[in-house]
């Protein structure tokens, strides 16, 4: 078994951006620019065209996901960690069989090597990407259910680190969870207390 050099840095960029995520840092923005760069490379030689282009979306997304975090707030202050709402969660979800249909299609024309999947996880990763730039709660359940995919098909195509880093963002998105759940509860006693 042989890593590329792209592979290796994508795994540590990767991990690097989703343990700043954790945290609610948003330094995870600049650092996941660059795992995107990465992993483009890297799913392009794979052909895993779906996941390459993804890490172009991914690339406005996460410059647009960092505005967000530093002026999207309120009074253009720093966004806080608040919940999606139920109307919210449901319209994502909602809108992840349209994507997932439309793109499985576009993918068998292209020869991508598993169109159904990588269209799946596409479509669950921009869920999440959209809901992290908002910083809601609920990013970490689409993170969650992307992983769950991701890290067999990534196996199954031999990218044995990839699919190594993934199993770890699992194991993260889930810290991530109880993390940000924890800072909106004390957020919200804090509030209580000041009023």
């Amino acid at each position: 078994m042989s890593f590329d050099w792209t592979e290796l840095l994508g795994f540590a960029t990767g991990a690097a951006c989703v343990a700043l995520t954790v945290r609610a840092s948003v330094w995870n923005f600049p650092v996941g620019i660059a795992n995107c760069l990465f992993f483009l490379v890297l799913f392009t030689g794979a052909q895993l065209y779906a996941d390459a282009a993804l890490q172009i979306v991914f690339l406005a997304l996460g410059a647009h996901g960092w505005w967000q975090w530093l002026r999207g707030g309120e009074r253009h202050g720093r966004r806080e960690i608040r919940s999606a709402g139920p109307r919210t969660v449901a319209l994502t979800a909602a809108l992840l069989v349209p994507v997932t249909a439309g793109l499985t299609l576009v993918l068998a024309r292209a020869g991508d090597s598993a169109p159904f999947w990588d269209a799946l996880t596409t479509a669950l990763s921009l869920a999440a990407q959209w809901l992290l730039n908002t910083k809601r709660i609920e990013t970490w359940w689409f993170w969650i259910a992307a992983d769950l995919v991701y890290v067999p098909l990534y196996l199954a195509k031999g990218l044995y680190l990839t699919g190594a880093v993934y199993v770890l963002f699992l194991a993260m998105c889930l810290a991530g969870l109880r993390a940000w759940q924890r800072e909106r509860t004390d957020l919200g006693r804090m509030a209580v207390a000041g009023a």
